[in-house]
């Protein structure tokens, strides 16, 4: 035998089969490092609003996307050196919250304005004004405030109660619901306001016996000030952002969909181009600027996971405690007051049909049973003219439905976007304004859950804090804000945690097209999500309002950490 013939082929063999085994060797690191997360969290109470796995107690990320959900073994196999690893040691993660209503930058120039949501006398609400114009200069407009009337009893504030603290500054600060504000004397000299003055349609004017407008301006009579109120610069406004993100991210949320203008829009344009977005935005624009969106979206697209763009919201009327949403039968307490509409059911119609044509999204505020009606009528005579798609119509705020109208929320696929601290606020003396039989779908959550509509939930800040677990609290328990329902107000429409949770998440996504990638936490999806230091499911209900924000991460990044000592 030829020993050298056998030994070249074997030791080629042994040579191909070294190869091999290398390539194996690159391939497998290769694909384990490419696995591997840049941030895995263990040891938690994970509740990911998938419904084809509800629960799960670790989490692993790469970048801004989850990869895997399950078990803490299964994520601790994945580590590597580079893996940032958190062991959350028992507490609650769930996704990010999606606040679906908010007004972003008024909330976040609000943090830094005067306080007057809790004033609970006229002298309290005097006096806090009087301290604050003491800390800027002469001449600087006084704004924000979300005062609250009912407070001291009802009476309404006038110019006289502040002009003798605040004659070198003109005020112009608004109602907690920002549907009625109050100008002091300096400021209706600016916007030249007198007894000739004229009414505004959607709009009122509370005058004095002699005509003479004695300070508080309704709806559409607020632009009678506002358009003289000067522009905040860049800086103070890109400030306003900064104070709002860092404010939601200690809440727990990360993304929003902000109610505001163009010039809001701006400045989240400006942050993202320079990377410095911690919150995902949905900016939507008023339904009469339809055009201009339309025109922009051809031009540049929707945007990204970061801004978006492709909503508008329009008006049917008012709020509540300002008497001015329209109801089918006058107040109770006002017999010969039903609110009004503050536009036209014709011209919205008209915006609407347009908008919707250039595939845009439409939300319209609507308050009072009679807006509702108005505002399901035309999205209904919309689909009809326009044909069906997905177009995804929502009901701002949705709060007093009549009973006829809870069932069309599902056969015309109108989103409910609610905000739960309303009931809560408003159930303190709601009743007095509408009376026993109207308030029994008020903030009917449970009713439109039980017709199978799609409820999204937000806040409405600077309306109401952005504080989500305090929307579960008050959609769990309906307890007043002055604790006289210890039983809930009107309790059967009351919901349970899981309902108000996926209200939270997954249906706010749906309600701006974005529930194929946040909402939940699965293989694929953003990495939003937020630790508690409670389970929402095990404590008592009355405890969910006192659950604090551990950590938030957006993105995978982490954007806000409780200091623990």
């Amino acid at each position: 035998m030829n020993f050298k013939s056998l030994f070249i082929p074997l030791r080629a063999n042994t040579f191909y089969f070294l190869i091999l085994f290398l390539f194996i060797c690159i391939n497998f690191t290769a694909c384990k490092t490419s696995e591997s997360p840049t941030l895995a969290i263990i040891n938690a109470r994970i509740w990911t609003g998938d419904e084809a796995q509800p629960w799960a107690e670790a989490i692993a990320v790469k970048g801004e996307t989850i990869i895997h959900v399950g078990s803490s073994e299964e994520v601790r196999k994945m580590l590597d050196d580079g893996t940032k690893l958190i062991d959350a040691k028992g507490q609650m993660l769930v996704p990010g919250f999606n606040d679906a209503h908010v007004h972003f930058i008024d909330g976040g120039f609000g943090l830094s304005s005067v306080s007057l949501r809790d004033a609970k006398t006229k002298q309290e609400f005097i006096d806090r004004i009087a301290a604050f114009v003491k800390t800027v200069p002469p001449g600087t407009w006084i704004l924000n405030g979300d005062w609250d009337h009912t407070n001291w009893g009802g009476e309404l504030p006038q110019a006289s109660w502040i002009d003798s603290v605040s004659a070198d500054h003109p005020v112009f600060v608004q109602r907690l619901d920002g549907h009625m504000g109050l100008a002091n004397s300096a400021a209706m000299k600016l916007a030249k306001i007198s007894a000739s003055t004229a009414d505004v349609e959607g709009g009122s004017i509370i005058r004095n016996k002699n005509r003479m407008p004695e300070g508080i301006f309704k709806d559409n009579a607020m632009g009678l000030i506002g358009q003289h109120i000067s522009d905040p610069s860049h800086e103070l406004k890109d400030r306003a952002l900064e104070a709002a993100m860092k404010y939601v991210a200690s809440n727990g949320v990360t993304s929003v969909q902000s109610m505001g203008g163009w010039q809001d829009l701006e400045v989240y344009r400006r942050a993202a181009k320079k990377g410095i977005l911690n919150t995902r935005i949905y900016a939507v624009v008023p339904l009469s600027s339809w055009k201009k969106l339309k025109e922009e979206v051809e031009k540049s697209g929707k945007g990204d996971s970061w801004l978006k763009i492709g909503g508008l919201k329009g008006f049917v009327d008012g709020s509540l405690g300002s008497h001015t949403a329209a109801f089918k039968q006058p107040f109770s307490d006002t017999p010969t007051d039903s609110g009004f509409l503050v536009t036209p059911v014709k011209e919205l119609y008209e915006q609407i049909s347009a908008a919707d044509k250039a595939g845009l999204q439409v939300m319209v505020h609507a308050i009072g049973d009679k807006a509702i009606e108005e505002q399901l009528n035309i999205f209904e005579i919309v689909e009809k003219d326009n044909g069906k798609r997905d177009r995804r119509f929502r009901i701002e705020h949705a709060q007093h439905i009549a009973p006829e109208d809870l069932s069309r929320f599902k056969t015309l696929n109108v989103i409910a976007s609610m905000q739960p601290y309303h009931a809560i606020d408003d159930g303190k003396w709601a009743e007095k304004v509408i009376g026993p039989e109207r308030i029994k779908t008020t903030y009917a959550f449970k009713s439109l859950l039980d017709n199978q509509a799609v409820l999204a939930f937000g806040s409405d800040w600077f309306v109401a804090p952005p504080t989500p677990t305090e929307g579960i609290y008050a959609a769990v328990t309906r307890r007043t804000l002055d604790d006289k329902n210890p039983e809930g107000w009107v309790p059967e429409q009351k919901m349970n945690v899981e309902q108000a949770l996926k209200a939270y998440t997954y249906s706010s996504a749906y309600a701006s097209f974005d529930e194929n990638n946040k909402g939940i936490l699965k293989k694929g999806y953003l990495a939003d999500f937020v630790i508690l230091d409670q389970n929402l499911f095990d404590i008592k209900a009355e405890a969910i309002r006192d659950v604090k924000v551990m950590k938030t991460f957006t993105g995978g990044k982490l954007v806000f950490e409780r200091d623990e000592k």
